[in-house]
């Protein structure tokens, strides 16, 4: 395996467990993170040693979107790449050969949603918040979020139906941990097979769906007020970082 700089990798038995680390800001994904994701599902959905995946974030956050002082800088070309590679990603998580499990700890804001919306359980602690607050900044989810959040959960009920379990902080790690181990240890073909099948139950127009958020997406982050509202809110998290400091 990789030697990785914003994730950590913890194989035990059959159970790997990721870890994003940008404690610092609130796991908020860069390009590089982004890329690490894509490299650590993606090796892990051909490992034959592995059964199942926990996904949790270090700290206050799960993860919080992508990060816009980073995002609010990109060249559209940039930003295409990173829509791209972003389509790579939740791809690599959502159809994974290995069951997915997010320990959702914090913040789950944006891609952080998105990302967890991809996952097969989802197991929350009681103070995390998930949503997609993209229209703030003057744009729309990217990763997925308009079209699997309504696939998943209908168009009027918000998150209810998208955790799993809601357990105490301290139970949140053990009991993912304990849902990854009761599935490793099934046969690996009868579990994939499970997946594949899910997967079929709902799939739809969802490609077409995908393409036509992106499209709208990059409209947007193009429009005068994307760029405004997004580099005024990477402004305002410098100026609360410097003012921290």
């Amino acid at each position: 395996m990789s030697v990785y700089r914003t994730l950590t990798l913890d194989i035990s038995g059959r159970v790997a467990v990721v870890i994003f680390r940008r404690a610092d800001q609130l796991n908020a994904m860069n390009r590089l993170m982004q890329g690490e994701i894509i490299d650590v599902f993606e090796a892990l959905s051909g490992d034959d040693g592995v059964g199942a995946i926990v996904v949790t974030g270090e700290g206050r956050g799960f993860m919080a979107g992508a990060d816009i002082k980073e995002y609010a800088g990109q060249t559209a070309a940039e930003f295409d790449a990173f829509q791209a590679a972003g389509a790579r990603m939740y791809a690599a998580i959502e159809n994974n050969r290995k069951p997915v499990i997010a320990a959702v700890n914090g913040f789950a804001l944006g891609g952080g949603m998105e990302l967890v919306l991809c996952c097969d359980i989802v197991i929350a602690n009681q103070f995390a918040k998930l949503g997609l607050p993209e229209i703030k900044l003057g744009l729309i989810p990217g990763g997925g979020g308009t079209q699997r959040s309504v696939q998943k959960l209908g168009r009027n009920r918000a998150n209810a139906g998208l955790v799993n379990e809601i357990v105490d902080v301290e139970r949140l790690m053990p009991r993912a941990l304990e849902l990854a181990e009761m599935i490793a240890a099934e046969p690996a073909a009868a579990i994939e097979g499970l997946k594949a099948l899910t997967a079929h139950a709902v799939s739809g127009d969802l490609a077409d769906g995908l393409a036509m958020e992106r499209n709208i997406l990059g409209g947007l982050y193009r429009s005068e007020i994307g760029q405004r509202r997004v580099k005024a809110f990477a402004e305002k998290s410098a100026a609360r970082a410097k003012a921290a400091q």
